[in-house]
């Protein structure tokens, strides 16, 4: 096994740094990828249906729950219970932002008496994994969005965005250097090689026994609207607890989901 783990992180790619002003204005696809994802609406039905554990969905920078709609009311037709995140705009790790985040996770947990599935967009999946790291025995498992999981924030096109909106420097180290949830807590990262935001390849992580990428088509904007993305969400979220397998890419699934290891 590690011998296998060494071969593949040697396959990590490098980070060239942020994506192209091409591939920026491109962000601009997530209209037409929101109406595809809602004709694909009847086949996403087809997807296996939750065991009815809390979900918490954290959303991006300077975004609201507003933002994690679609993909809520999704989540919650295939039989979870999900919230938002409750705390507004995120502008950012502000003073405070932090023990707010733990306390939503502890009081889900509590309530339910159940552990609790992270998704977070984005900057939101830094949260996450911070979350996880923090409260590994709260959490069944974490599935981030375009996040930057890797590589210097100054590899994306927001990091000059999220100095505005927060008044802190992107040089924060708990911005720079999210911890790793234990083994025990599942993780997934989903991304596009098309993200105009964040370089894609900050997203790809060394793999282990249960941290896995996927790769999907689409925009960055649009990660939380798209239908794969959804789709690939739901499967994670469906496994029993405690009995977490990979991603399965075989047979239909390899013409959506591109072998997220191959060269660049």
């Amino acid at each position: 096994m590690l011998a296998t783990e060494q071969r593949l992180e040697r396959r990590l790619p490098d980070i060239p740094g942020p994506p192209s002003k091409l591939l920026e204005l491109l962000e601009l696809r997530v209209l037409p990828e929101l109406a595809t994802t809602f004709a694909a609406l009847p086949l996403l039905q087809l997807v296996p249906r939750g065991d009815g554990h809390p979900v918490l969905v954290l959303p991006g920078l300077v975004a609201t729950d507003g933002s994690t709609q679609l993909l809520r009311a999704f989540l919650a037709d295939r039989g979870y219970a999900v919230q938002g995140w409750g705390l507004g705009r995120n502008v950012g790790l502000v003073p405070g932002l932090e023990a707010k985040m733990l306390e939503r996770v502890r009081s889900l947990h509590a309530s339910a008496g159940r552990t609790v599935s992270l998704i977070g967009v984005s900057l939101g999946g830094l949260y996450a994994r911070e979350l996880a790291a923090r409260l590994p025995s709260a959490v069944r498992g974490v599935v981030t969005l375009g996040a930057p999981l890797r590589g210097h924030p100054k590899d994306t096109n927001v990091w000059r965005l999220y100095e505005m909106a927060s008044g802190r420097s992107v040089e924060d180290v708990r911005i720079r250097r999210p911890r790793l949830p234990p083994d025990s807590v599942p993780t997934t990262s989903i991304y596009s090689r098309s993200d105009g935001l964040v370089a894609w390849q900050a997203c790809v992580e060394t793999p282990a026994a249960r941290r896995e990428c996927i790769e999907v088509v689409g925009s960055h904007c649009g990660l939380g609207v798209n239908a794969a993305a959804l789709h690939a969400i739901a499967d994670r979220l469906a496994q029993p607890e405690g009995e977490w397998q990979p991603f399965h890419r075989g047979g239909w699934r390899s013409v959506l989901y591109p072998d997220p290891y191959r060269p660049a």
